[in-house]
Order: structure tokens, then C-alpha cells, then sequence
């Protein structure tokens, strides 16, 4: 088994799920006693949020690549960055590197198209939803990707950052984005991307018909394939 990299605590309420699925999944495919062997960077997200709100990315990416070369020496095989919206600067953070980087959007755009999905919504912070770090990748993959309009993206936004990266769940939110997901699939999505690790914190599968694709789970399974591999 590859001892798998985790640079977390952006924030740390996805990346509790993490460690929970990893470990899951490892003792679902091995059985017994057996857990993942896994090394954890959890970074201070207060030092994060407010550089990314003032764009500066490549201050971002100095405290990522301090993250991934201490995982490294730590003896990670390979590294997963937590979070979707920091894979932004994901190949400055690759090039400080030997060891490989799994990449969030590259396993959730092989789900997808595992399963026959063409055109997909895509849900995550204004960064995630708006540049073209993370969409053109999908595109890349051949996925046709559908965004909600601005009042909807400001909504879906804030309740990220006020409310699950606190730990928050709030029945209005989850209306809020059940209708914004509605809307996406009346617009032709197939499919949409939980493209936070917090959303499925507060959505579920089961709460509605549109089927939803958790970035969270789709990247905890992907490293432990890589692991196991």
C-alpha cells in the first residue's frame, strides 16, 4: 500500500471526510484490521481565505508548496490537495515536487465519463465556478460544463464560507442550492458537480433526482485505487 499526502484544513470540516473515506474505503477493499497509510499537512485556512479573496494566488501557492515538499519528506508516495478551489495553483504546487500530485478534477471527470455524462453542472466557490482553472479542465475531458448565473454563484459562495467551512447547515441553504441544482439540470445538465468539499455536507443523493457528483468522495476513492494499485 502507497502512503498517500493529504494537504488539508481548507477547510478541516471536508477534511475530517477525508480521512473517514479513506480509511472506509481501504478497509472495504482489504477487510479486517486493515486502515490507509496516510500523512496529513492541515494548514491554517484563515491564513488562505483572505489571500484568496485578494487574488493573491501565488501567496497561496508559496504556503501549498511548503505543505506538499513537507509531505514529501515525510515519505508520501503521492499527495491529493483537499479541497477543489486551491487546485488553482495546483501546477506550481506539482512543480516543487518529485512525488505526484492525484488531481480532483481528473477523478471526478473520469466518474463522469464512466457514466456516459456529457454536459454537467458545476457548484463550488465564485474561484472554482468562474475561472478557468477548474472548468477548462473539464472541458479538456471532453464534459460540457453549465455554471449558475451571478445572483445564484454570489449565493452559493457565501454559504460556503459562512456557513460549512464553519460547520454550519442551515434547511434554507440547502433549498437554496437544491433549487440552483434544479435549475442547472433544466438547463441540460446530466449531472452536477458538488465541485466543494463542504457541499455534501449539506446535500445528499437522496435529496433529489438530479444525480450529484461529491468531488470529496470521487477524490478519496480515486487515491485509494492509486494506493492499492
Amino acid at each position: 500500500m502507497k502512503t498517500i499526502g493529504v494537504i488539508g484544513g481548507m477547510s478541516w470540516e471536508s477534511t475530517q471526510t477525508y480521512y473517514r473515506l479513506l480509511n472506509e474505503q481501504v478497509r472495504e477493499r482489504l477487510g479486517g484490521l486493515h486502515s490507509a497509510k496516510a500523512i496529513l499537512n492541515s494548514v491554517d485556512f484563515a491564513e488562505i481565505e483572505p489571500l484568496q479573496h485578494q487574488g493573491d494566488w501565488q501567496g497561496t501557492a508559496d504556503i501549498l508548496v511548503k505543505a506538499a515538499q513537507s509531505l514529501e519528506a515525510a515519505g508520501a508516495d503521492f499527495f491529493l490537495i483537499g479541497t477543489n478551489t486551491m487546485h488553482k495553483v495546483a501546477p506550481e504546487v506539482q512543480s516543487a515536487v518529485k512525488i505526484p500530485l492525484l488531481h480532483i478534477v481528473d477523478a471526478t471527470a473520469e466518474a463522469l465519463k464512466a457514466d456516459g455524462i456529457t454536459t454537467v453542472g458545476l457548484l463550488g466557490t465564485k474561484f472554482t465556478m468562474e475561472q478557468a482553472f477548474y472548468r477548462e479542465r473539464l472541458e479538456g475531458q471532453g464534459l460540457k460544463v453549465l455554471i449558475p448565473n451571478e445572483t445564484q454563484r454570489n449565493a452559493v459562495h457565501e454559504v460556503i464560507f459562512k456557513e460549512l467551512c464553519l460547520g454550519v447547515t442551515k434547511p434554507a441553504s440547502k433549498q437554496a442550492y437544491l433549487d440552483i441544482i434544479n435549475d442547472l439540470y433544466q438547463q441540460g445538465a446530466q449531472a452536477v458537480i458538488l465541485g466543494c468539499t463542504e457541499i455534501g455536507m449539506l446535500i445528499k443523493p437522496t435529496d433529489t433526482k438530479v444525480p450529484l457528483y461529491d468531488t470529496t468522495e470521487l477524490h478519496a476513492n480515486a487515491a485509494v485505487t492509486y494506493a492499492l494499485k
